[in-house]
């Protein structure tokens, strides 16, 4: 009897936890637009896995970082194809620039990072011509989990990017946008 009655709170229990749970991914700002997810090898290189809303591939990026602390990543569309790659530096003061080129090598465009004193990462990228294309702002809270919010160059608010790391050290991303625009999180 004593079982019977705790299988049905618990059936009870877990029917209100997941009730919840849809409510709140129902009642979420903005568009699903795509998620990502980053495993790391026992060499330190990382592998993306990007996907749609639907939950298929669109291509992977790989990065690996060099003696120098320099990380390049190769972009791949879903049928292994290279369509670019970005290049990694930091300077003396943690601040990170990235330059994006296409597959043939032509400068796409640049990102430039900052971390202020709060611990907030603060990031502008412009174009091949040196144009703002906009801005992001990355939060991380206590439990190490980010997220980003993206701005247009008229500081108009575009999406945001949650992340969170797994057990396994796996990092999970979900993107969303204001107006299910998935170009934003283009590299």
């Amino acid at each position: 009897m004593g079982n019977n009655l705790n299988s049905r709170i618990m059936r009870k229990l877990m029917m209100t936890l997941m009730a919840v749970t849809f409510a709140i991914a129902a009642n979420a700002q903005g568009y699903n637009v795509g998620s990502s997810n980053t495993t790391t090898d026992y060499f330190g290189n990382q592998t993306t896995t990007h996907r749609d809303k639907y939950g298929n591939t669109t291509g992977t990026s790989t990065s690996s970082t060099d003696y120098f602390g320099n990380t390049t990543t190769t972009h791949r569309d879903r049928y292994g194809n290279t369509i670019g790659i970005s290049t990694t530096s930091t300077d003396y003061f943690g601040n990170t620039t990235t330059t994006h080129r296409d597959k043939y090598g032509n400068a796409m465009g640049t990102d430039k990072s900052s971390t202020d004193y709060f611990g907030n990462t603060n990031t502008t990228y412009t174009d091949s011509y040196g144009n703002s294309r906009g801005s992001s702002t990355t939060s991380t809270d206590y439990f190490g989990n980010t997220t980003t919010t993206y701005q247009d160059s008229y500081g108009n608010s575009l999406g945001t990017s949650t992340s969170s790391t797994d057990y396994f050290g796996n990092r999970n991303t979900e993107q969303r946008s204001n107006n299910s625009n998935t170009t934003i999180w283009s590299w």
